[in-house]
Order: C-alpha cells, then structure tokens, then sequence
C-alpha cells in the first residue's frame, strides 16, 4: 500500500499559513514603525509549483511525465494600498483581509485532514 500523501500536503499547507500568520502579524506590530516595507511570503500554490512530482504511469493508456505541458503565467509583485509619509507601506485593512484569508485556509485544510483521517479509520476497521 503506498503512503497517503495528502496527509503530508496538508501537513506542509498549516506550516506554511503558520510562517504566512507570523509574517502578517509582524507587519501589524510595525504598523507605525518609519521606513517598514510590508513583507509577505510566496504563494503555497508557486511553492507547490516548483516542486518535482514525478507522475506514475501503471497503465499503457495513461499520461506520462514527458507529455506535461508547462504551465506558464506572469506573477506581480503587488504593492501594498498606500505609503505614509514616513515610508511605511503596511496597510492594516489589507493585513487584516490576509488575516481572514489565513484563518479560512488553516479551516479549510484542518478538515480535510479530519475528513482523510475519518477515511482511514472507517477502512481499517475490522467488520
């Protein structure tokens, strides 16, 4: 039996929304410090992205690695609403929709890992 690997993705998904809270939080304790750039963390999706995941063909019919194509797109980097005076750049109406964006995804992604987890008991219990 191969290992779940959703279980590792989801897993990987909270460690990288726990550095992306971290980082969102530290530019709301420097919401008023002068000069601050607003920092945010690369997209999980880029990270996933450049990740080598190698597909398994077990079937003549089935897609092989050579016949992916490469997805390509331009990626911005986005500044942040408005800069004060004081060179800081930190928005807190956007770091608070970031805060809600993260919460929603940490939700998301603990209950696909129940869900998965629910999965797994129900197919190892014995009848």
């Amino acid at each position: 039996m191969d290992p779940v690997y959703i279980m590792k993705l989801a897993n990987q998904h909270q460690n990288w929304l726990s550095v992306r809270e971290a980082t969102v939080a530290q530019n709301v304790a420097n919401a008023n410090t002068p000069g601050y750039q607003a920092r945010d963390v690369e997209s999980f999706t880029a990270l996933f992205d450049k990740a080598q995941v190698n597909m398994r063909s077990t079937q003549p019919g089935h897609m092989s690695a050579l016949e992916h194509t490469e997805r390509t797109g331009d990626v911005e980097k986005k500044d942040s609403w408005d800069v004060t005076y004081s060179g800081n750049s930190v928005s807190l109406e956007q770091e608070m929709m970031k805060v809600n964006e993260i919460a929603r995804d940490h939700t998301l992604t603990t209950s696909v890992m129940k869900s998965m987890h629910k999965m797994m008991l129900l197919s190892a219990k014995v009848q």
